[in-house]
């Protein structure tokens, strides 16, 4: 397959293997589809569902998923601890091979329209997919649970569903479809039974009250088990690893005197996760992916890089007289360098927690070479729309927020680069400084272009709220580049 699209669909049922195995019929009905996992859980009262295929094969078979959900699961008498709004809870989809988040944008879209129009189940676009920034998050959407979002739904324009009625299904609920990158969801259990003490724990961890950046926890009871466990989602596992979201919860649950009883996945984790945890229990001097004997098999035997992501290749791109790739992306790509020259360094200078830090840095920055492009695509394609279009100014506004949010978050991480590389030519060798140097400047350069974007996106006229919600990320990068400069 030369395009691939990965679909992991949550649904409300953990306790019934027949229905759990009629999903799995519904989707394997579809050719050009593989089923590469699932599991289910009676606490949760959940089964997650992973697959993929091409693009329109996977669309048709998450369809006809949900449309057996739908015939064969009742909410109204669903009882679980995990956190749901619908029958089939959350749709995402996942770019992984020839194609893009926004492609997989148009896909949540394309079934979105279908189940609204067809199943008569209301649907809520998040993440990349959502036409409001304040549905983009998961769990926005369900909060308050299906009584919650009931009232939003009957009271509060704004929470109109993307498509479908603009009421519950009696016994399907609702459902989030969206676009997203991939995600870890991990599991830490505790050894006690005090659900409190679980959800303190949680809400120290997560990112929305002040932890760990791109975590989502909650505290929840296993009633089958004994104990209770602290759900996450880890939404960029380069920012925040696997292991990191691990010793947090561990050192809180240790100043509660808690112990924890073990971990689990739910789902599949990327390759380059395990790798990483690996290198840093071990505490591996200049570990490399390549160093997987199943990477350097598969790299050899299928060659590493397609054409179009070969420098050459991203050069004729940013050429070409398309619209994109351009500044942003050239942005994101010059931050990735100056990463990937301090990792030299740090390597050089056996600093394995600055090395494994930068290294994150520079994959994830190069991944905003993509997400920039897309961006800008989609407010290119927002601008099109007649003027007379009702909902023009509102898809204008999001997807200036969508244009706005990755060049801003070029701006934090090439500044976070800029820190590291001037820490590493304090006490580098003279032929290294020259190269951290090199790095430093190129990261100086990128934050101040990634900055230039953001404050030309920030003073368009349908982007006031943005700019204001916005505004303290922004001061504090500013802060953060001028103390910066002056070290140049």
């Amino acid at each position: 397959m030369d395009r691939i699209v990965e679909c992991v669909p949550n649904f409300s049922e953990g306790r019934n293997r027949d229905i759990v195995r009629a999903l799995l019929d519904a989707i394997l009905s579809i050719p050009d589809v593989v089923c590469l996992d699932h599991s289910m859980d009676p606490d949760h009262h959940r089964a997650v569902l992973t697959f993929c295929g091409t693009p329109e094969a996977v669309v048709e078979a998450a369809f006809r998923a949900i449309h057996t959900a739908t015939r064969l699961i009742d909410l109204r008498s669903h009882v679980g601890v995990h956190p749901r709004v619908g029958a089939t809870d959350v749709v995402p989809f996942i770019p992984i091979k020839g194609t893009t988040i926004d492609d997989c944008v148009q896909l949540a879209k394309q079934l979105g329209s279908h189940v609204g129009r067809e199943l008569e189940i209301p649907v809520f676009l998040y993440e990349r997919a959502a036409s409001r920034a304040d549905h983009a998050p998961l769990e926005a959407i369900r909060r308050g649970g299906l009584e919650g979002l009931a009232v939003r739904m009957a009271a509060d324009p704004s929470w109109a569903p993307d498509f479908g009625p603009s009421r519950l299904h009696p016994s399907a609920g609702a459902i989030a479809i969206g676009a997203r990158p991939p995600l870890i969801a991990y599991n830490v259990n505790l050894r006690s039974t005090e659900v409190d003490k679980a959800r303190a724990i949680a809400r120290a961890v997560r990112y929305s009250n002040g932890g760990l950046p791109h975590v989502k926890a909650i505290g929840i009871e296993l009633p089958s088990r004994r104990i209770v466990q602290i759900a996450m989602n880890l939404t960029d596992y380069q920012v925040t690893p696997i292991l990191s979201a691990f010793q947090a919860v561990q050192g809180e649950a240790a100043r509660l005197g808690i112990q924890v009883a073990g971990s689990e996945l739910i789902g599949l984790i990327p390759q380059a996760a395990l790798n990483h945890t690996a290198a840093t229990m071990l505490q591996l001097d200049r570990f490399d992916a390549n160093q997987v004997l199943e990477t350097r098999i598969s790299e050899t035997l299928h060659g590493k890089t397609a054409p179009e992501q070969t420098l050459p290749g991203f050069l004729a791109a940013v050429a070409d007289s398309k619209p994109t790739p351009a500044g942003g992306s050239v942005t994101a790509f010059v931050g990735a360098l100056a990463a990937s020259l301090g990792v030299m360094g740090a390597r050089l200078g056996r600093q394995p927690d600055s090395e494994q830090r930068l290294l994150a840095l520079s994959r994830n920055l190069y991944s905003l070479v993509q997400a920039d492009a897309a961006a800008y695509n989609g407010l290119i394609e927002a601008y099109k729309l007649p003027k007379h279009e009702p909902d023009r100014a509102r898809t204008i506004s999001v997807a200036l927020q969508q244009a706005t949010e990755v060049p801003l978050q070029i701006v934090e991480l090439t500044c976070e680069v800029a820190r590291f590389l001037q820490t590493l030519r304090e006490t580098a060798r003279l032929p290294v400084r020259s190269d951290l140097t090199v790095g430093f400047l190129l990261a100086i350069a990128a934050a101040q272009a990634g900055l230039c974007t953001v404050k030309t996106n920030t003073t368009s006229k349908q982007n006031h709220i943005l700019a204001d919600g916005l505004q303290n990320r922004i001061t504090k990068a500013i802060e953060i580049l001028e103390e910066l400069k002056m070290l140049c």
